[in-house]
């Protein structure tokens, strides 16, 4: 058997991905990539196999496949062709290594053409040419990641105490970062899975305003919801100076490390009922119950969005 490649392990959810895996696998059965040396290197360290990769280019990308029977794909951090063209690099050079399965991290709903979000767009061209270059896969369909809405939420403790989005009373079973990284590790690491879509979700749907009564709850503050239009959003997202496309500039450490499209078309696709989707998938590959948002704002600090992380060129 080959080994088990894990890529973009210098973004949060990767990071958090190799851990897990190295929980379950020998390390001996292990590869993985980064755009960042730096990243690699305490792996390195280890004795594990690591490559330097740039996902823009097929450049080397053949080579440091070679050896892996399976690859966890995460998805790049931009939007539009950029995306496109980097995920069809790697699903053509592992094609070519002969990688015989691709674990690749996607969006609930994806499929759904009536679904506004712009991020599923990629997600599903990525699926669909794993499917037609015939490669195995397994799909693991995340819902919203729970740090970017309690980030979020204390982005306006400290302002005026009104949570102002376009999402309305759409409901989104959010899940942990964490949880999506342990889904990527386990996922690679068994052999249970032929040609299967997962729906990660959390354990409960909420509205956004049912998310804040928990936060309030746990935290002590008084934020409120107030549904505003998608227009208005996009206001507020350029006063905070968010890029509209992740074509534009990011500030260092911004609480939205996210283009507005992306965050304003999500909203728009929650509101819809388009982003609902609940399944036990989680617990069904793990064995294990996904964690709260109770839980997470209990431990607020240990569950922010973080930086961004990317490699655009």
């Amino acid at each position: 058997m080959g080994k088990l490649l894990l890529t973009g392990i210098d973004g949060n959810l990767g990071k958090q991905a190799a851990d897990y895996l190295l929980e379950l696998v020998d390390k001996d059965k292990i590869i993985f990539c980064s755009y960042n040396p730096t990243a690699l290197k305490k792996y390195e360290e280890q004795g594990i196999e690591t490559h330097v990769t740039n996902f823009n280019k097929m450049d080397g990308l053949v080579d440091a496949f070679t050896g892996a029977d399976k690859l966890a794909l995460i998805s790049m951090p931009f939007v539009g062709l950029k995306r496109q063209r980097a995920h069809k690099n790697v699903i053509d050079a592992a094609k070519k290594a002969g990688v015989k399965q691709i674990i690749y991290t996607s969006l609930v709903n994806a499929a759904d053409e009536s679904n506004p979000s712009i991020e599923k767009i990629d997600h599903i061209y990525t699926e669909e040419y794993i499917k037609r270059i015939g490669l195995d896969y397994i799909f693991l369909r995340n819902s919203q990641y729970a740090e970017a809405m309690i980030t979020n939420y204390f982005t306006y403790v400290k302002g005026d105490g009104v949570l102002k989005n376009s999402q309305g009373d759409g409901k989104m079973a959010y899940i942990s970062r964490e949880d999506c990284a342990k889904a990527v590790a386990f996922s690679i690491a068994s052999n249970e899975y032929q040609e299967a879509i997962l729906n990660i979700n959390g354990p409960e749907r909420m509205t956004i305003s049912e998310f804040i009564t928990i936060g309030n709850r746990v935290t002590g503050n008084h934020v409120t919801y107030e549904e505003i239009t998608d227009e208005e959003n996009y206001a507020i997202f350029d006063a905070m100076g968010v890029p509209r496309t992740t074509d534009g500039e990011f500030k260092e450490d911004s609480e939205a490390p996210f283009s507005s499209e992306g965050m304003v078309t999500f909203a728009q696709a929650i509101r819809l009922g388009k982003m609902d989707v609940f399944t036990d998938d989680f617990k069904k590959l793990t064995g294990q119950d996904p964690l709260t948002v109770k839980y997470m704002f209990e431990h607020a600090n240990q569950f922010q969005i973080g930086s961004r992380h990317s490699k655009d060129n």
